[in-house]
């Protein structure tokens, strides 16, 4: 469904080859994949030795580089000011490539975990926004801080999806984005009209530069989906 973009590209067909086996099978290692053994938000992401050895046989040796250096990407910005973990981040996960959800997995609107993310060196806007929000929170930062916005992007006339930070609840938040590297603040993105965000808190309106909180984030059906696979335990 969100589909914006400045630099689509395509899948390698031996990537595309191992998601459909994966896929179609749903094996047991397809589930360790999608779990990631994610440990609770607010402790790292723990990847275990099991899934690295997995991703490295099934994707490759690049695919295995890049969740290492998610690994060191943890442990060089753990304890880091916020502004310099809101960089390293957003830059991290922007060097991965933007592939539609109907191309990637075969799906409408499908929201992947980071190491979904990480294992394609690829995904969609809420991907990039959901890997980046789930990393800060694995690094400390509050969740009443963050907020994923669902958004307009209006110079490109279509839906998309950013993350948030607030240093204040009233403050103007700073928007990581994986259509451009740098983080401005939302009053400098008029390309941006916002319609609704959420957090693991909840669930807020956007209308007329205002925010009304509406519910619970579980209302999102594929956030809870989502929540749902990270949390899962008692993996093979």
């Amino acid at each position: 469904m969100i589909l914006a973009s400045q630099n689509r590209v395509s899948l390698p067909a031996a990537i595309i080859s191992a998601l459909r086996r994966l896929l179609d099978g749903r094996s047991w290692l397809w589930v360790i994949l999608l779990t990631a053994t994610l440990g609770s938000v607010g402790n790292a992401l723990e990847i275990t030795d099991k899934l690295m050895s997995y991703v490295r046989t099934e994707f490759g040796e690049e695919a295995y580089q890049r969740l290492q250096n998610y690994q060191r990407l943890q442990l060089l910005a753990s304890r880091a000011p916020i502004d310099r973990q809101l960089r390293l981040v957003n830059s991290f996960f922007n060097q991965a490539r933007f592939v539609s959800d109907i191309e990637h997995w075969g799906e409408e609107d499908y929201w992947a975990t980071p190491v979904e993310l990480l294992t394609t060196n690829a995904g969609d806007c809420e991907d990039f926004s959901i890997a980046k929000y789930q990393t800060l929170r694995s690094m400390g930062v509050p969740d009443e801080q963050l907020r994923i916005v669902y958004v307009k992007a209006l110079e490109l006339n279509q839906a998309h999806m950013v993350l948030a930070w607030y240093p204040r609840p009233d403050a103007d938040p700073l928007i990581l984005d994986n259509l451009i590297n740098d983080i401005k603040l939302a009053s400098q993105r008029p390309d941006l009209e916002p319609v609704y965000s959420f957090n693991g808190s909840g669930l807020w309106s956007s209308k007329a530069g205002k925010d009304t909180r509406i519910g619970e984030a579980d209302k999102l059906s594929r956030w809870r989906d989502l929540n749902q696979r990270m949390q899962q335990s008692g993996q093979p």
